[in-house]
């Protein structure tokens, strides 16, 4: 049968066509042709026109992978086993679930199958008031109160979950006048058609997850299955190109980042985080005159500055400085009438729509959070807990104003409450540790911390000085991976000296990179970023870093002196390196590539969540030994549970960890080391003669050269734009059709590579068109 093709303008519909999710996409959007991009940007624009609940990026996600249907179908015909879904009833503490999560709410008859498409917190100390106590905006999850420490081993968090009911479809939807008695009755739903549970995350660090890495965690951990599916349009399996754990992983998180780029960049939609809405429904919500409409959201960002602003002026000067922090839901239900829009998923659309109201005051009419007429600056401080919570100070102009007033800062929890000093341990101090057998210098060096901070003055990843002379200044330092994760250079003490005569905190400057044997993009060539003179060395922000730049590179940097042009450029090796798996083109400093590159961290954040034992293994005494120039790292093999886990380990774990740390041993992975302990209990190596001996484990970069391209068997790669590969996938038949024996021998096949051990047929309905090429 002949293979149908989506041409031109028509959104794609799920198995009628090629997928919308490609091979190239789960390296990120900077990998995929434009043309990719723009079949999965007009698709997510007609679910997001097509759903009444604001899209989350993995809502999105969702509706691409499992073949969200248009106009009131869903998911009805997805492969999904809804018996398998997580279980949710009301007031319950259950584990933690992210939006997007696929669940079933336990009800006295059949369940109801939901999509989470929003969620927030709900911390009991907020009341029906607007006006939150200070400490609770931006509190770590599991606090109660002002004088709790920041880090519960295991949280709960009190959160509201927004089910969408109608996700599946009319054949598993329940009746309106059903559905108002069982919120009437409030046993399974909430009056307002939520679920509010009490969270459970599985360690401190786990609740501090972004969303779309809590999500890619949910999905290897409870959806697994699906991702192996030769049931959905085209399985994760087949688009990373192998099953295994890690590469699953990566591919998600490119695909997420794909997905997130297709609905920032839309011209017809506007996102607050990471939910999207379109224009014209924003538009329409602001235009009428009923409650939630224009009035009343221009009242809310009124009231943030009435907040905040003294009453009346005394005598002799101004009223006394004062804050106050504001939650968008419990406003907004404190509105006459507003009770209707506040229930099912019209709850998320509004508080999207209040907080970019108050963002597009912000924006207009204030100086970054600024009101000068009244000297209240306001600023987003929280954008998880109950709807999001913005902080008004008075008087703004003598308090120094962030970066960005929307990049929530938690200043309620961080100004109220003084976080307890961290606990230490360990660490070797070798400063050129070598294998056991080739035996080094005696050192001795103070212990350093479990967790070394990584902020741009730590020891490892200091700049290097080059030339200073009339003309300009040139200097070089190691990328960190806290620059690609937050988009920021940080420049030296020189540079901002030299800029002191622009006499002002933050402009807009060009940098000019060069990257020599790299992917480098037009755009990214030369950008407009922005110049913070507020940071003590100076810093760059809004940097779009290019895809194939990572935690280690070095960074040569030029400043003609008295002008407003950074330029940068990076050093091509002479031959390239394959270092654990990792292709380096470029030089780089060894001591921060260990550092940060050990598994678990990339530029989209740095957890452990998701690892398996042998690779958390590896991250510890990467993230948590002593360095060496050379990018060895040296580890007290007693400190090893501390820095594995974030509590005292139970007897499975240590078992679990020993037979990890074995194997690493055995496949070199990791190698053996003797030290000692001096009376004071500070580690040495070598071992020092009359001191009690101690095991250490070693790990030391595998350095591997490889060809450069084009120079041999490994030969150019054929553009992507040129030659497209398009997997196997299920396409819906017209009635009456049936497909071939060969169409099925071929799907049975298919379902053999991804690994499904049952289920080999096609289902009623649908053919299997196999992988092939085609130009474009």
């Amino acid at each position: 049968m002949t293979t149908v093709i989506s041409t031109g303008t028509d959104i794609w519909q799920p198995y009628d066509g090629e997928p919308v999710l490609t091979p190239a996409m789960t390296d990120g959007h900077r990998s995929t042709p434009a043309e990719e991009l723009e079949r999965l940007g007009r698709y997510l624009e007609a679910v997001v026109a097509d759903r009444a609940c604001p899209v989350h990026t993995a809502v999105a996600f969702n509706a691409a992978y499992f073949g969200y249907e248009l106009g009131g179908e869903g998911y009805g015909n997805g492969p999904f086993d809804l018996d398998a879904f997580p279980a949710l009833t009301l007031g319950d503490e259950v584990p933690a679930l992210p939006v997007g999560a696929l669940v079933r709410i336990e009800t006295g008859s059949d369940p109801l199958y939901a999509e989470i498409v929003y969620k927030e917190g709900r911390h009991p100390d907020v009341t029906e008031g607007a006006d939150v106590p200070a400490w609770v905006s931006g509190a770590p999850a599991g606090v109660r109160g002002p004088q709790e420490g920041p880090d519960t081993p295991r949280p709960v968090r009190r959160e509201l979950l927004v089910p969408d009911l109608a996700a599946f479809g009319p054949a598993l939807q329940l009746g309106e006048a059903k559905l108002r008695r069982f919120r009437a009755r409030q046993k399974w739903l909430n009056k307002d058609g939520h679920v509010v549970i009490d969270a459970r995350y599985g360690s401190a660090s786990e609740a501090r997850l972004d969303d779309s890495t809590a999500f890619v965690h949910h999905l290897l951990t409870h959806q697994r299955e699906a991702l192996l599916s030769p049931l959905v349009p085209v399985s994760v399996a087949h688009l990373a190109g192998n099953g295994a754990k890690e590469r699953l992983r990566d591919a998600l998180m490119g695909l997420l980042d794909t997905v997130a780029h297709a609905l920032r960049t839309s011209d017809s939609l506007r996102a607050w985080g990471h939910y999207a809405l379109t224009r014209t429904r924003i538009g329409a919500g602001l235009c009428h005159d009923g409650p939630l409409g224009g009035a009343d959201l221009r009242a809310l960002a009124g009231s943030l500055e009435r907040g905040a602003a003294p009453a009346t002026r005394r005598r002799h000067g101004l009223n006394g400085s004062r804050t106050v922090y504001t939650a968008i839901g419990p406003w907004l239900r404190g509105v006459d009438g507003a009770e209707p829009l506040l229930t099912g998923v019209g709850y998320a659309v509004s508080v999207c729509r209040a907080n970019l109201a108050v963002a597009d005051f912000i924006r207009g009419d204030t100086d970054n959070g600024l009101r000068a007429e009244t000297d209240v600056r306001m600023t987003l401080d929280d954008d998880f807990e109950s709807g999001g919570i913005w902080r008004s100070h008075y008087p703004g102009s003598e308090e120094a104003g962030q970066a960005d007033p929307l990049r929530p800062a938690g200043r309620g929890w961080h100004d109220t409450v003084q976080p307890p000093s961290p606990p230490r341990t360990v660490a070797i101090p070798p400063q050129s540790v070598r294998q056991e057998q080739e035996p080094a210098e005696e050192l001795h060096v103070d212990a350093e911390p479990a967790d070394p901070p990584l902020a741009d003055g730590d020891r490892i990843g200091q700049p290097n000085y080059l030339r200073i002379d009339d003309s300009e200044v040139c200097w070089q330092l190691p990328l960190r991976l806290a620059h690609l994760m937050e988009d920021r250079l940080p420049l030296n003490r020189m540079v901002r000296d030299g800029l002191a005569y622009l006499g002002m905190g933050s402009l807009s400057v060009r940098l000019e990179i060069s990257h020599p044997g790299g992917e480098l993009d037009a755009s990214e060539e030369v950008q407009e970023v922005l110049l913070d003179l507020t940071e003590e060395t100076g810093m760059l922000r809004n940097v779009q870093w290019p895809i194939d730049f990572f935690p280690g590179l070095c960074l040569y940097l030029q400043w003609p002196r008295g002008g407003t042009v950074f330029r940068l450029h990076t050093v091509e090796l002479e031959d390239h390196l394959d270092i654990d798996g990792q292709l380096v083109a470029h030089r780089y400093d060894a001591k921060v590539l260990t550092r940060e590159g050990a598994p678990g961290s990339d530029r989209d954040g740095d957890a452990s969540a998701g690892l398996d034992t042998r690779r958390l293994v590896l991250r510890a005494v990467r993230r948590f030994g002593r360095l060496t120039p050379d990018g060895h790292a040296l580890l007290d093999r007693s400190a090893l549970p501390r820095g594995v886990y974030d509590t005292t380990p139970a007897a499975h774990q240590i078992t679990a960890l020993e037979r990890a740390v074995d194997e690493l041993l055995a496949e070199r992975n990791l190698y053996r080391a003797t030290g000692s302990r001096g009376a004071d209990g500070e580690p040495h190596h070598p071992a020092r003669k009359g001191e009690a001996p101690i095991a250490l484990i070693g790990y030391a970069p595998n350095l591997v050269v490889v060809s450069r391209p084009g120079s041999g068997a490994g030969a150019p790669l054929q553009d992507r734009g040129v030659e497209h590969f398009v997997h196997g996938f299920l396409r819906r038949l017209p009635t009456g059709w049936a497909p071939t024996d060969a169409q099925r021998a071929a799907y049975r096949e298919h379902c053999r590579h991804v690994g499904k051990a049952d289920g080999w047929e096609l289902p009623p309905g649908y053919t299997f068109v196999t992988a092939h090429s085609r130009r474009r």
